[in-house]
């Protein structure tokens, strides 16, 4: 246990992951979501096509990897006026999140501004950096206080809420005001389900300007890649310049095969639509079968996750569906405002999937 940091959220399921575990039919596992789905092949050809890197990465990335990433950015989502040199790789961007706050040299007079129920590494990162953590859905909630670095997360998780163009543009212009780096974490951005998600960076939020703006992205989700620890930020091209300086300090590099396999996951769209697929239907069986087994599901409107409520703690929920097999993340992981929620992730396989609705519609 770290004498500065919470306990490390997974570790307080043991006890239901034993239990579900135990169940004769085997676990069906929708809590971390981890990715199960096999690595398209083009991205596993890239890979090992690469594979024979003796020396030392680019930080940077390499200039395939950055001219990738802004025309995927825009051929996906409408992204542009990106500059190659406002790109940056990282180690997955749980690694860039949690370590953003150090990196930009926040400290113990900053302000960090976070979702209500949000990932908790948001939190992890500010305190890593001794920074405040103000956790907060207004702006108004904030008063006259003049954050450093105000963190959105749409999709979210764990909610699947979505955030408008108008709410989006909104707190841009709020924080430019008042000099705050606005870092939007967009690892579910094309997974819309009932909504179509927008990035901070798109035009219409940004006003074609990209300043005080940092976009998070993460192929683990959309190619499968989770294993890879593959992501990549984008946008105010003097902070990513930052970034770039202080990374090469650190060693903080993406491995040359790895960056290979992300031109090939960028340049290639079919698996990336495959894959929505697949997580489309699940969602589908999922979320009837939850429903009927009598949970209320909120927002869930894009992501890779269904928020679920049967009126109770959390914690009781969790035991519940334990007893049954089926591993969930309790609400109470992403802030007290999830205390009789739980999240069940999209991520088993179609099998797994099929042995959940089993054993929920039949209660």
């Amino acid at each position: 246990m770290s004498a500065v940091l919470p306990v490390f959220p997974w570790d307080t399921l043991a006890e239901a992951a034993a239990d579900a575990r135990a169940h004769p039919d085997g676990i069906v596992d929708l809590s971390v979501g981890t990715p199960v789905d096999p690595v398209a092949a083009v991205v596993r050809e890239a890979l090992a096509g690469a594979s024979a890197a003796p020396g030392y990465p680019a930080t940077a990335g390499t200039g395939e990897l950055r001219a990738a990433v802004v025309a995927a950015l825009g051929r996906r989502y409408g992204i542009t006026g990106l500059a190659e040199d406002a790109v940056l790789p990282v180690i997955g961007t749980k690694e860039l999140i949690a370590w953003l706050p150090t990196l930009m040299g926040l400290g113990t007079d900053d302000i960090v501004v976070v979702p209500e129920l949000a990932y908790p590494t948001y939190e992890v990162g500010a305190r890593l950096a001794g920074s405040q953590v103000i956790s907060a859905n207004s702006l108004t909630q904030l008063g006259p206080r003049s954050p450093a670095m105000v963190y959105l997360n749409s999709p979210s998780n764990p909610t699947g809420e979505v955030l408008g163009a108008d709410d989006l543009r909104t707190v841009v212009q709020w924080a430019r005001e008042r000099g705050a780096l606005v870092v939007s974490d967009e690892c579910y951005l094309g997974l819309g389900w009932e909504v179509e998600p927008v990035s901070v960076l798109d035009p219409a939020v940004s006003g074609g300007d990209h300043r005080g703006l940092l976009a998070v992205h993460s192929l683990s989700k959309s190619s499968s890649m989770a294993g890879y620890r593959a992501g990549f930020v984008a946008g105010d091209g003097g902070v990513v310049a930052e970034l770039l300086a202080v990374r090469k300090h650190a060693g903080m590099m993406v491995p040359t095969p790895v960056q290979a396999a992300m031109v090939a996951a960028l340049d290639d769209d079919a698996h990336v639509a495959d894959q929505r697929a697949r997580y489309g239907r699940r969602r589908e069986i999922l979320l009837t079968a939850v429903r009927r087994a009598g949970f209320t599901v909120e927002h869930s409107a894009a992501g890779l996750y269904l928020w679920a409520t049967r009126g109770e703690p959390c914690r009781d929920t969790v035991d519940w569906l334990a007893v049954h097999g089926i591993l969930v993340a309790p609400g109470d992981f992403y802030g007290p405002g999830g205390a009789q929620y739980v999240r069940l992730a999209l991520t088993a396989t179609d099998e797994r999937i099929a042995a959940a609705v089993s054993r929920l519609v039949s209660q």
